[in-house]
């Protein structure tokens, strides 16, 4: 693929691709996004008693956490296309689910669980899709639009989750599902395949996720762990402490969050993208770092909507930079397939997002400010992974000079 780098036609396939993926990532993330504002009162409303919604978010991820990096290693010997639309059937019909479930948890356990085998399915696989048609040289900025993408998706999905609300508690879920059952037959009929038959052949058969969690990269995926922990312990209980020190309303809290997402697309679309060069992921990373836990010790300083989104926006304006970087160095330096790397860094951020929420929740209820100030400190924590990434990398490519 890379020797094609440069021809004309190649570049504009490669860009109509890219904006497939774009608008597949995106759809994906509205969908998740539009039941946040309801997923509480959903739950709490079914007489379940509120622990439940940490465990509802922990399974998910559980299940996500398990699946995605063998989804990753299938995509690389059947194809990615086949997979993402697997994955993007089964999302339908776990949010379908979901929908009609009434007041039963069970039907919500299982639709949860559903969500998350199928989850590392298409948005795994969408990721690496995303490696296979770039140059190592473009990847940052592939990445940054895969950012971007998700980021556009979580703006616009609480806001339509607060409308649709209206009628309803579970109609967003309806719209989820019809959503996801869209975007499959769009990317069906708009998406080719990204590995040729003689690329899969070319795969291992069998190959662990952890064949990828080796050298230098194991501290990035140990990094991206962090990074997915503090955020997923920050969504368990951000609602939860704005509503306690502000007042804030769910609509509220989905426009604190819209405002944040913006400001994350708006870097990883523009920022990452446009200026952030192959070489120069690693001290971007130490920078988004250095954000992300400013983001978590101003959020304490709330004190009315709008600097809630503004201190918000500081932490989600690290994140936008730490994550696409973070899977550029990973899809650069591994030497599994591409499938099985972003597979073990989807199961990382899985396993940081079933840890976060209970976590999070449980230091919640000893200290309503310790989520935060123990998010700021593994933000500052993972620049000593980053440190150790470092190093050894610089190790590495001497021994390979050397060589």
């Amino acid at each position: 693929m890379h020797r094609y780098f440069g021809k004309g036609g190649f570049i504009r396939n490669m860009n109509k691709q890219m904006a497939v993926i774009m608008v597949l990532l995106m759809t994906i993330f509205i969908g998740f996004g539009i039941i946040i504002p309801v997923l509480p009162g959903v739950v709490t409303g079914s007489g379940a008693r509120t622990f439940h919604l940490g465990l509802l978010l922990s399974v998910y991820s559980a299940a996500s956490f398990l699946m995605s990096p063998v989804w990753g290693a299938i995509s690389d010997k059947w194809g990615r296309r086949p997979i993402i639309m697997i994955g993007l059937c089964g999302f339908s019909l776990s949010f379908f689910i979901f929908g009609i479930s009434g007041d039963n948890l069970v039907l919500m356990y299982i639709s949860r669980i559903l969500g998350g085998l199928f989850s590392g399915a298409a948005t795994a696989c969408a990721v690496a899709y995303v490696a296979d048609i770039t140059t190592d040289e473009h990847r940052t900025k592939g990445m940054g639009l895969v950012g971007m993408s998700i980021g556009l998706g979580f703006i616009f999905g609480p806001a339509l989750g607060g409308i649709l609300s209206q009628w309803g508690n579970h109609a967003p879920f309806f719209a989820s599902s019809l959503l996801a059952l869209a975007t499959m037959v769009f990317a069906y009929l708009l998406l080719p395949e990204s590995l040729t038959p003689e690329k899969r052949g070319q795969r291992k058969e069998k190959q662990s996720r952890w064949s990828a969690f080796v050298g230098a990269l194991k501290y990035l995926y140990v990094l991206s762990f962090f990074v997915s922990f503090s955020l997923a312990g920050l969504e368990a209980t951000l609602l939860l402490f704005e509503q306690d020190k502000i007042g804030a309303t769910p609509l509220e809290f989905g426009i604190i969050f819209a405002v944040s997402g913006l400001v994350g697309a708006v870097i990883q679309g523009g920022v990452v993208r446009r200026f952030i060069k192959k070489g120069d992921e690693q001290h971007v990373i130490g920078i988004g770092l250095v954000l992300s836990a400013s983001g978590f010790l101003l959020i304490l300083l709330s004190s009315n909507v709008v600097t809630a989104a503004v201190y918000l926006s500081v932490f989600g304006a690290g994140n936008a930079l730490i994550r696409p970087c973070v899977t550029s160095l990973i899809s650069q330096k591994t030497t599994a397939g591409q499938g099985v790397a972003s597979g073990l860094n989807s199961s990382m951020d899985s396993l940081g997002r079933i840890l976060g929420p209970l976590m999070g929740a449980a230091v919640y209820e000893w200290n309503q400010q310790m989520p935060f100030w123990a998010g700021a400190g593994l933000s500052l924590a993972a620049l000593m992974l980053l440190y150790r990434f470092i190093a050894l990398d610089r190790l590495a490519g001497k021994a390979r000079n050397v060589a």
